[in-house]
């Protein structure tokens, strides 16, 4: 018995998707390591043709993987390199139906988002930049924290989205949607710092708010390598990189206001379900509430002696 068959259905999926589909190299490399788990395992069970799989194989094949240590998400991302090829091999007539067609992928344990704590972000935020770079750097986590706008959205901005008089910010979110956007005070200090230096670097004819030393557009690995380099001068220990601050801004918001419509409008978000991500986030403050504001959670008084207890005691 030979496994050839398989190997060669295999290459060839991995060819098209180089060929066909442009992807990376490291792209499909991660699918080759995935496929080539499939295929270990289909050696084990004896199945040297792909019209042997069925959907108990798949789910057994999963089982494997998890009894090994894989990760749920790793899993996921394993069946999702399966339906590919089987999708492929359908198409190539070398099968008739898909064994993944009714498998399910193990759940992952949803990812909350980490924000910063206030004071850390305070910590973070207190620097001035005494050149042109920095006081632009200054504006941008000023503003990625003022208006929670994702880093795409920040890169996206011309300087005539900005309306420091009205401070407020027109941004172009998810599904081309527009919407409208308060800056706080000390990012509408902050880019007003910035529009005065931003002469200096940007190139004639340049629409863009943030610009690089090349004076056109910024890019968005700057940012994250910019940002990285401030959490280190600043002392924090932790990786910081820009989605943080729209999850501080996100978090900090609705500990504060309790208004969860408010923060899904303000992050842009379609379904209030995307912002409650951040109700857990939060239930450290809102436990804190409960202890001290519950009638069966507060803390009891001191109790009066028994003599004052006795004498005030009704029948």
């Amino acid at each position: 018995m030979t496994d050839e068959p398989l190997r060669s259905g295999v290459d060839h999926y991995l060819a098209s998707l180089r060929n066909e589909r442009r992807l990376s190299p490291h792209t499909a490399s991660n699918y080759g390591r995935d496929l080539a788990s499939l295929l270990d395992y289909c050696k084990s069970q004896g199945i040297s043709d792909w019209q042997q799989l069925d959907p108990q194989h798949i789910r057994m094949f999963a089982a494997r993987e998890h009894r090994r240590g894989l990760a749920p998400r790793s899993i996921q991302r394993r069946l999702s390199a399966c339906r590919g090829l089987f999708r492929y091999l359908l198409r190539e007539g070398e099968l008739q139906r898909d064994p993944t067609g009714d498998v399910q992928a193990p759940k992952a344990r949803k990812r909350l988002p980490t924000p910063l704590d206030a004071d850390t972000m305070a910590r973070l935020l207190e620097f001035r930049g005494d050149d042109s770079l920095g006081v632009r750097d200054k504006a941008i986590m000023e503003l990625l924290y003022s208006s929670g706008l994702r880093l795409s959205e920040l890169l996206g901005l011309d300087l005539l989205d900005l309306d420091l008089r009205d401070r407020t910010v027109r941004v172009v979110g998810k599904g081309n949607k527009t919407r409208i956007v308060p800056v706080g005070r000390q990012a509408i200090t902050a880019l007003q710092r910035w529009i005065a230096e931003r002469t200096t670097l940007a190139a004639v004819g340049e629409h863009a708010l943030f610009v690089g030393v090349s004076g056109t557009r910024l890019g968005p690995r700057i940012v994250q390598r910019r940002i990285a380099r401030w959490a280190r001068l600043q002392g924090l220990p932790e990786h910081v990189h820009p989605h943080m601050f729209r999850h501080s801004f996100a978090s900090h918001l609705l500990e504060s206001s309790q208004d969860l419509r408010a923060v899904q409008e303000l992050l842009g978000h379609v379904n209030i379900s995307t912002t409650q991500v951040y109700t857990h986030l939060d239930f450290q403050h809102l436990a804190r509430i409960y202890d001290a504001a519950h009638p069966r959670a507060r803390r009891k008084r001191a109790v009066p002696g028994p003599a004052a207890d006795s004498s005030s005691e009704t029948s």
